[in-house]
């Protein structure tokens, strides 16, 4: 059977690689005194909290499981359009907010409605790997520009600019990023969104952790600069709804219907019974919960880093957002005598049984010598890890 190009020069997805692993070490190590730690997937350890899950019951009770419009249904549009204001101080129309099957729908919608064949979009490296992905499914080619921890793992206006060519369509940002947790300072990218829009591209903006934002100076949306640019949203992380599938994209007025004849045909809607479910998310009481989900997410921030630091494991930049710590393990790797991440983290797994995500998925920039660890887990899960850590690398 031959295989599309398209389809040969996608990467495989390593955190789920190793994901497999660490799963399959779990089953043996259940009953042991150190039943495997997982640190490396970022999900939040919560779930949707108590009126989501009500609304989805009631959905499926009083028979609402048909299909909604394509881009979701007009009172959840309505919805997030006033949290927008409500959270942010940003007026969004819910007539630019288009709903989607998670923000993986709503990136794969955004490429294939803006990127041909041939074009390039410029991201960081590191990144999250699904976003270039993305690009290269639609025919075009992620530029990787790399970026230093003095930049915060982010993009400046002077690389795009440095880097803009003949073949470029635009930028793909992530405020805050995944695996770093940091996020673009907002007068940096408005002068990123100035370059771009400039030269005619687009400005493509992953915020599926804004929510999760731990400092003011950078908690604040992109789409308070215009509304040309694309921000692209999710129920998933600060929301607590990962399996659920359901996310959304703002978009300018005329992409729209672009946006919804791409939808009809690809997806006919996101799930319905998630979509009601998701009205709840607005209540007071849920948004109560959030917050305060995102005040633990923040203590264990504040417990982890520092002591990732004092074991050698150096987080060169403090996430101001997400759930992630990027750590340098140079030192690490020659302590135990292996060679990267990629090896230290099989070694992590099989000596400490802590599961962690090594460098190799989210780029090219030095990656090897950096491993992701998820701190959506509990403080007694995380206290766990450091004591584990503290035996082997001592």
């Amino acid at each position: 059977m031959k295989i599309s190009q398209r389809a040969q020069h996608i990467e495989p997805f390593y955190v789920m690689e190793v994901g497999k692993a660490a799963s399959a070490l779990a089953k043996k190590v259940a009953q042991s005194e150190s039943p495997m730690i997982f640190l490396n997937i970022g999900e939040p350890d919560f779930t949707a909290p108590p009126l989501v899950q009500e609304a989805a019951v009631k959905a499926i009770h009083d028979g609402l499981t048909q299909y909604t419009p394509a881009t979701g249904l007009p009172e959840l549009r309505e919805r997030i359009s006033a949290w927008y204001g409500s959270h942010f101080g940003v007026a969004v129309p819910a007539s630019r907010i288009v709903v989607t099957a998670g923000a993986s729908a709503a990136l794969q919608l955004a490429c294939l409605a803006l990127v041909d064949a041939g074009d390039e979009v410029l991201m960081s490296d590191p990144s999250y790997p699904c976003n270039r992905h993305f690009v290269s499914a639609a025919d075009g080619k992620a530029v990787l520009i790399p970026t230093t921890a003095a930049e915060r793992f982010q993009l400046s206006a002077d690389k795009v600019l440095a880097a803009w060519g003949e073949k470029t369509r635009g930028v793909l940002l992530a405020s805050p990023s995944n695996p770093t947790g940091t996020s673009i300072a907002p007068d940096e990218l408005r002068r990123i969104h100035e370059v771009v829009s400039q030269r005619g591209g687009i400005t493509l903006i992953d915020e599926i952790y804004l929510g999760l934002s731990h400092d003011e100076t950078y908690g604040h949306t992109a789409l308070a600069l215009d509304d040309q640019l694309i921000s692209i949203n999710s129920f998933s992380k600060y929301f607590n709804m990962t399996g659920w599938r359901l996310g959304w994209m703002v978009v300018p007025e005329a992409l729209v219907p672009v946006i919804e004849r791409l939808a009809q045909n690809l997806f006919i809607c996101p799930s319905t019974i998630a979509q009601y479910a998701a009205l709840a998310c607005f209540e007071p009481a849920s948004l109560a919960e959030f917050e305060r989900r995102r005040a633990e997410f923040k203590a264990r921030r504040d417990y982890f880093i520092p002591a990732l630091n004092a074991l050698g494991l150096s987080v060169p930049v403090m996430p101001d957002g997400a759930f992630y710590a990027w750590a340098d393990c140079s030192a690490a790797c020659e302590k135990l005598g292996v060679n990267g991440s990629w090896d230290l983290a099989f070694e992590l797994m099989n000596r400490a049984h802590v599961a962690v995500t090594p460098g190799r998925d989210f780029g090219h920039a030095e990656t090897s010598h950096f491993i992701r660890f998820s701190t959506a887990n509990s403080m007694a899960q995380l206290h766990n890890a450091i004591d584990r850590l503290k035996v082997l690398l001592a």
